[in-house]
């Protein structure tokens, strides 16, 4: 037998290549254009089994080795090699007419056919995959295992066929009609959306990763088709918001640019890839917004003046869009809102000294509240123009015109209009309606600087409520106390608690001392002479003062006084009780009044009981006389007694200009009368209010060099040495939240503690603790 020869096997491989190649182009060239049609199961079979027998075909194609095994596989590779490279060739050609049918369409009718196109080719890719399956699964995979460049599974290889042979020469022709398609959409036409969507996921599906065929990527979206539909959209937009503009106010603008943007969005949901939104975002809000910026923010005081809600808001939405957009618009809010509160002040103050504290603190809250509700809603509480509306409040609470004489005359005011509404009286709110006041109080007493102004006024003034039993009630008490102790500290309350456990241990040692009492009319020692009741206070708890005249109390006063002390002293051996004349109060009875069948109640402090009582004894009496059995002095017998009296006709005097002087005759007025069984005597002066208020004053700023002074030598034992700069900085830091310190009062406080040897100077500015 003749032996057979490399060439004549190479022949019969051709052959069989060929014939193998004929069969499968063929059948190919039916899926690529009837698919529709379907393919039998019996050429489907046939396909299959040609790819596979030519493949595992052991026919080498190259000189034989003394390496069979190494011969088989070399065969069987460049077996699948040519099929491959046949398919890609075959692929080649039939996009070629495919590009010379796409030259006859344009607009609209290459959309269309683009889409066509694609979805038939794309549909024999998915077919002729699984008809080449084997050559993928062995030849394929082992070139691509190797890492051969340039090697594709059949569905990419149609893929990439179609962008190199198809796509490449015809996407800018298909960019310019999609571009075409969505403009008059923009202009208002109906188009067919789905064809866009279509062309993006086409687009989309073209993009492979080079260094990993399995894997896709959107640079071929990108680059082909967000981005000159990137600039397409800017220029669209520049050209109509000049356009617009021109013609319409910025509030009309302010409404289109508004829209645009919403349908922008949705055009991204209806048939744009996600992967666009962030950048045509910035490209639309580029051209509708940053681009006519200064004008939007030029109309921004306008709005505000005409309190434009709706407007305020569209601007916010949009101008928050864009880097830095809200800036501007900050800063003038906060002068706006400076300017405002300025203004309500001004007419508060217009109407001199007189005015109540409601008025002052109404005005401010009237103004925030105003402008707390334009950041809400149409700002939505964004905390940087809540920040705006905070330093414009901070302003124009503590510097404005009713502050200009007196610094901390707003924690003063407010201080007393706290006291007004804690204080029992004919128009008390109820509980729920109190508990919101409060709140409000506390509304601005956050944007109050000296808030230690306002804790001597409010300690002062609960002292009061207390001392008098005058509180609207404990509960409301103890609520505003807990806010203000959340809103500074348990430091800052903490005496106004202990005043309150000192009215508690009161309540019990009146109890106690009743019970004694009683035990001794049982035991026959002593008649009870006045129903009486005591409030033993702390004296580092209260901010009371001592009496600033002597007083002789009544006899009848004075046994019920001597009768507690005995009591207290048995309970409380080596304490001192110090008697606050001017806080005592009490009750008599005018049974002296003609015609009167129900004697009047005199509510009476006990300076104004000890000289009624006086009249007792006789009916008449020089003012000297009072003067002597009181031993109060001239002016708080003048203006806080017996003025009272005259002016509401207790006591006549003769001579009858009232004159509170030696010589001036008091009696009795018998015909009194009042619209009230219960008449009120006890009544503050405004001038002992002033007084009060002057002296509070100077206790805080006797306070605040002691703080001062304790603050420094706190930070100097922790630090040994420290620079005199960051000394008064870190002073400053300590103590802002209760006052702004000022720099020149914290070197006075140096000064002195040098003087006291707790601190002394070094070398370099720099200060060390003396231990």
């Amino acid at each position: 037998m003749a032996p057979i020869t490399a060439s004549s096997a190479a022949n019969r491989s051709r052959d069989d290549l060929e014939a193998t190649w004929a069969y499968l182009q063929e059948n190919v060239e039916k899926v690529m254009y009837k698919l529709r049609e379907g393919v039998d199961m019996k050429t489907y079979m046939g396909v299959y089994t040609k790819v596979h027998n030519f493949c595992t075909s052991q026919k080498p194609t190259s000189t034989p080795t003394s390496n069979p095994v190494h011969n088989a596989s070399r065969g069987a590779h460049l077996l699948g090699e040519e099929i491959y490279t046949l398919l890609g060739t075959y692929l080649s050609d039939h996009l070629k007419k495919v590009l010379v049918d796409a030259e006859t369409h344009t607009d609209e009718a290459l959309l269309a056919f683009y889409i066509r196109e694609w979805k038939r080719y794309t549909d024999a890719a998915k077919y002729n995959n699984h008809l080449f399956k084997y050559l993928n699964r062995h030849w394929v995979k082992r070139e691509m295992d190797e890492g051969k460049k340039n090697v594709y599974d059949i569905y990419t290889l149609h893929l990439v066929k179609w962008k190199d042979d198809f796509f490449m020469k015809v996407e800018q022709r298909v960019m310019q009609a999609v571009l075409k398609l969505v403009e008059k959409q923009r202009n208002g036409e109906t188009i067919d959306q789905l064809q866009v969507k279509a062309i993006v996921d086409s687009f989309v599906s073209l993009g492979l990763d080079e260094n990993d065929p399995t894997k896709s990527t959107l640079d071929v979206y990108r680059r082909h088709f967000e981005t000159p539909f990137l600039q397409a959209t800017k220029e669209y937009y520049q050209r109509e918001s000049k356009l617009f503009v021109a013609e319409n106010s910025v509030v009309e603008y302010m409404k289109k640019a508004e829209a645009r943007l919403e349908e922008e969005r949705e055009r991204v949901g209806l048939y744009l890839h996600p992967d666009i939104m962030k950048k045509l975002t910035d490209v639309c809000n580029e051209a509708l917004i940053t681009d006519h910026s200064l004008l939007l923010r030029d109309e921004f005081q306008v709005l505000l003046d005409n309190e434009r809600i709706d407007d305020l808001t569209r601007m916010y939405k949009l101008l928050s869009r864009i880097k830095d957009g809200l800036d501007p618009l900050r800063n003038r809010f906060e002068a706006h809102v400076r300017k405002a509160g300025l203004a309500s002040v001004d007419k508060v103050a217009t109407s001199g000294d007189n005015f109540e504290p409601k008025v002052y603190v109404d005005a401010l809250l009237d103004i925030h509240s105003k402008y707390q509700q334009l950041v809400n809603i149409a700002f939505t509480g964004e905390s940087e123009f809540v920040r705006s509306l905070d330093n414009a409040c901070k302003e124009f609470v503590n510097r404005n015109e009713v502050c200009k004489s007196n610094s901390s005359r707003s924690p003063e005011l407010l201080a007393k209009y706290t006291d007004q509404l804690l204080k029992k009286g004919a128009k008390a709110a109820d509980e729920s309606e109190l508990e919101e006041l409060l709140q409000q109080i506390m509304v601005v007493f956050k944007y109050i600087e000296d808030k230690d102004v306002f804790q001597k006024f409010y300690s002062r003034t609960l002292a009061k409520r207390l001392v008098h039993v005058s509180s609207v009630s404990d509960d409301a008490e103890m609520s505003m106390i807990s806010k203000l102790k959340e809103a500074c500290g348990f430091e800052y309350t903490n005496k106004l608690q202990r005043m309150f456990q000192d009215i508690q241990t009161s309540k019990d040692l009146n109890s106690s001392y009743r019970e004694w009492y009683d035990k001794l009319l049982q035991d026959g020692g002593e008649k009870r002479a006045v129903d009486s009741s005591y409030q033993v206070l702390g004296t580092g708890f209260w901010p009371l003062n001592a009496p600033n005249t002597p007083f002789t109390p009544p006899t009848e006063v004075n046994k019920a006084v001597e009768s507690f002390r005995r009591f207290y002293d048995q309970k409380h051996n080596g304490r001192k009780l110090t008697w606050l004349w001017q806080l005592c109060k009490g009750e008599i009875r005018a049974n002296y009044v003609k015609q009167q069948k129900v004697p009047y109640t005199f509510q009476v402090s006990t300076y104004q009981m000890a000289v009624l009582l006086l009249f007792n004894e006789q009916e008449t009496l020089d003012y000297a006389e009072i003067k002597e059995y009181t031993q109060l002095n001239d002016d708080i017998l003048e203006h806080q007694v017996v003025g009272i009296l005259m002016k509401a006709r207790v006591l006549t005097a003769s001579p009858d200009d009232g004159k509170p002087v030696a010589g001036t005759k008091y009696t009795l007025n018998t015909n009194f009368k009042n619209k009230k069984i219960k008449v009120n005597l006890n009544i503050n002066v405004k001038s002992e209010q002033k007084t009060e208020a002057d002296e509070t004053h100077k206790t805080v700023e006797e306070d605040r060099k002691l703080l001062l002074q304790a603050v420094i030598v706190r930070i100097m034992k922790g630090r040994k040495r420290l620079r005199h700069v960051q000394l008064v900085e870190e002073v400053i830091n300590q103590v802002k939240n209760r006052f702004p310190p000022r720099i020149a009062d914290i070197k006075k406080n140096i000064d002195a503690l040098m003087e006291k040897d707790y601190i002394e100077r070094m070398e370099n500015d720099e200060l060390s603790y003396i231990a």
